[in-house]
């Protein structure tokens, strides 16, 4: 966001259009095929973080779920609410690694996802940010995130993480690894991109490490748009 924006946002803000054109070119289903069967089938609680263009917040609707879409870049934040209007998804304008906007108002998540977003944050934040994720999962619940690995397109900050060193913060924060899978980037065919996607539980009795707390009135969210 030209230097103005949360750090790992670098870069959205100016190529918004092309992003919605290119992110919403595939399905929630294509970028998610390999978790489908992880998720609740009842109405759950889903936490989007890094929501982008709504594609994944208005899939987890589409199937019942309750959504609270977090997506700091504005101009993203925008085409989504207009591109996916749901009284089932909440937006709200906060960002790693603080979360400090959900972190202080919200009960833990049945799921919670970061799709091709914590390779945004360099190491000091991904320690600081592993904890405040993590307790945001309830006993039983799962977190899926993804990793991206190739050339960095202009203008961004990313950094090359390895599924090492996220396996063993997130697990030191309570989390068990489910699932690892290694994709090229077959969506959208970009040379030399590859990822890393991993999946955790929580344990259904996890000794009070996921965060528990009434939600607090007044926290700040851009109220979806109703159709």
């Amino acid at each position: 966001m030209s230097g103005t924006g949360p750090s790992g946002t670098e870069g959205y803000s100016n190529e918004a259009e092309a992003l919605v054109r290119q992110y919403e070119s595939i399905t929630f289903s294509e970028v998610h095929r390999r978790i489908l069967h992880l998720l609740p089938k009842g109405p759950a609680r889903v936490l989007d973080i890094g929501a982008g263009t709504g594609r994944d917040a208005a899939g987890f609707a589409a199937l019942g779920h309750i959504v609270t879409a977090v997506e700091p870049t504005a101009a993203l934040r925008m085409h989504a609410i207009a591109l996916h209007p749901s009284p089932r998804i909440a937006w709200v304008d906060d960002s790693l690694p603080d979360l400090a906007v959900v972190s202080g108002s919200c009960e833990p998540f049945d799921v919670v996802m970061l799709t091709a977003v914590w390779m945004h944050l360099d190491e000091r934040q991904r320690h600081r940010a592993m904890p405040r994720v993590a307790a945001l999962v309830r006993p039983g619940g799962l977190m899926t995130l993804s990793l991206r690995h190739g050339p960095v397109p202009p203008g961004r900050r990313m950094f090359d993480v390895t599924t090492a060193e996220t396996i063993a913060l997130a697990e030191a924060e309570g989390m068990t690894s489910v699932q690892r899978w290694e994709d090229r980037d077959g969506l959208l065919k970009r040379p030399g991109v590859s990822w890393d996607r991993l999946a955790f539980t929580r344990a259904a009795h996890d000794g009070g490490r996921s965060r528990r707390g009434p939600l607090a009135t007044g926290a700040a969210r851009d109220e979806p748009v109703r159709p």
